[in-house]
């Protein structure tokens, strides 16, 4: 076979952070399969984060289990995520995960955050407080409904 009929990787297009993503998300899957502790990894990369997106996390985290309705947590593209029937419907993004000036607070489309043709999907998050925590107790409420 000539080098011509190769199919090309097209991973010259990603940043080392987002290739980074990628092997975190293939691992979690393995991990996934084997059974593996999932809210042990979503604590461990918690730990991880900086101490301002930590503070965040760690709110989230317990504002989460506060809230239950049956989700559960995972790491999502080595993130912190939660999910309800297998469905990933929100996740945190540490400000350090991509180099941004913000962490964000991010829905799938599996969340039902739908209000006409155009509706935030992510939020930037720079600081926990009681007033953050009661939107985003909203926002997660809306997203489960």
């Amino acid at each position: 076979m000539g080098a011509s009929s190769k199919k090309a990787t097209g991973t010259a297009s990603f940043t080392a952070a987002e290739r980074a993503a990628m092997r975190e998300a293939a691992a979690e899957r393995k991990a996934a399969a084997k059974g593996a502790e999932a809210e042990a990894a979503v604590l461990e990369k918690i730990s991880q984060m900086g101490e301002s997106d930590r503070v965040i996390a760690e709110g989230l985290h317990a504002l989460v289990k506060k809230i239950d309705a049956g989700l559960t947590c995972r790491t999502w593209y080595g993130m912190p995520a939660y999910q309800r029937d297998g469905k990933t419907i929100f996740f945190f993004q540490d400000a350090g995960k991509f180099g941004t000036r913000y962490a964000t607070l991010g829905f799938s489309d599996s969340a039902s955050l739908d209000d006409g043709v155009m509706w935030p999907s992510a939020y930037a998050l720079t600081k926990w407080s009681p007033a953050v925590v009661k939107t985003v107790r909203a926002l997660i409420e809306r997203a489960l409904a």
